[in-house]
């Protein structure tokens, strides 16, 4: 893919302790009482692009400070004025908005580069939106819309409207929603669907689309590897993340690793799945003969 998956490989010994201390600064940010949402994503983004240090962090949270203050102050109109404003900002002045090829780049998963590019994949585009409107006072939030993320300006159980940042921020009527999960689950459009996302749902989201986006392409598992070690650190996660971590690692020719962590799982569900946990193991060995 380029510079930026180059960097997703193993980091130079040099570089351990620098991501150490990431990884458990990314552990204590998640575990905040109120996660602050652009710092997780730029610690995402600090595992691919270890050249963002503390100070490119600390310059991408004033570019979203900066962006905020072009916005008007409490603008007469309620949720509708707010969308359009920050429409008019984003997507119209500074050309913030996506494309089918973005979905191709890893960049376009990583807060920072959206933020240098203005180009992304629509979840990160509604971190772009939600970030900047919030800074100036928009009661906004994120809209985890299966297939599409979007962002809701005002009471999500109430008047409110929706926007679409990767279409610039166009706004969205009802049966625009209803089309966006049509066509991603072949589904109807239900209230639980426009309930606003928290900080880490969002975070595991952009995390998923990372690890996707690597399994597609077997030369980047190290990539993959890092955004699992990362969704392993967050408060709650699926336990069959640390099963695809095994496998990975096995994959990966790692084989002692990997069959340490499969022993490992097999002991978490062994309890509930002892069919599982027998399956695990043997998993486990097929692994370790693979060094004879």
């Amino acid at each position: 893919m380029g510079e930026q998956a180059e960097r997703g490989r193993e980091p130079e010994p040099g570089r351990e302790a620098a991501r150490e201390e990431r990884r458990r600064q990314f552990a204590a940010a998640a575990r905040e009482e109120r996660p602050d949402l652009a710092l997780l994503c730029l610690l995402i983004a600090a595992e691919a692009d270890p050249s963002l240090d503390q100070a490119g962090i600390d310059a991408a949270q004033i570019e979203l400070d900066r962006l905020a203050g072009l916005l008007p102050y409490q603008p007469a109109g309620g949720p509708g004025a707010w969308a359009r404003n920050v429409a008019e900002l984003l997507g119209t002045r500074h050309g913030f908005g996506g494309s089918a090829g973005d979905y191709r780049r890893l960049e376009s998963s990583l807060l920072h580069e959206v933020l240098r590019r203005r180009r992304g994949l629509p979840i990160l585009l509604s971190v772009v939106w939600a970030e900047v409107a919030r800074r100036a006072g928009a009661p906004v939030y994120g809209v985890a819309l299966p297939g599409h993320f979007v962002v809701g300006f005002g009471d999500p159980g109430g008047r409110h409207v929706l926007a679409d940042p990767f279409e610039g921020g166009r706004l969205l009527a009802d049966q625009d929603a209803a089309m966006i999960v049509a066509g991603a689950t072949g589904e109807a459009l239900s209230p639980a669907m426009l309930s606003p996302a928290g900080p880490l749902e969002i975070v595991q989201r952009i995390l998923n689309n990372i690890r996707a986006w690597a399994q597609a392409r077997p030369e980047h598992s190290a990539v993959q590897l890092w955004a699992l070690d990362l969704s392993l650190l967050l408060p709650a996660h699926p336990a069959r993340l640390r099963h695809e971590r095994a496998q990975l690692l096995v994959q990966r020719g790692e084989f002692l690793a990997g069959a340490a962590e499969l022993e490992e799982y097999a002991r978490v569900v062994e309890p509930v799945q002892p069919a599982a946990a027998t399956a695990l193991r043997r998993e486990a060995a097929a692994a370790r003969a693979r060094l004879n």
